[in-house]
């Protein structure tokens, strides 16, 4: 997913921390697997772990930019068809090997 921030810089810096714990919650629950700034510092990427539009839709809104109406996210849904070997657990179209 893609967030675009919606106020000045300084706003979203104000609120880093805050976001940086959020963030630290759902990697450490196994929601997220990467996340970072855009370039251009117009806003950041996150790549979650598959779930329910639903789920996400409830964790994106607790996100602290989001609830103080400083960022807005932009969900982008796929299946991974291939990954890198690091990877591969969290591609749905491999079975599982158990």
């Amino acid at each position: 997913m893609h967030t675009t921030y919606t106020a000045p810089l300084e706003e979203i810096d104000y609120l880093l921390p805050d976001h940086a714990e959020w963030l630290t919650r759902h990697y450490l629950a196994g929601h997220f697997l990467a996340s970072g700034r855009c370039t251009a510092r117009t806003g950041d990427v996150i790549i979650a772990t598959a779930m329910s539009r639903e789920r996400l839709t409830v964790i994106l809104a607790t996100d602290p930019y989001v609830a103080n109406h400083l960022a807005r996210y932009d969900v982008v849904e796929f299946q991974a068809g291939r990954t890198a070997p690091a990877l591969i657990r969290y591609n749905e179209a491999v079975a599982p090997t158990t």
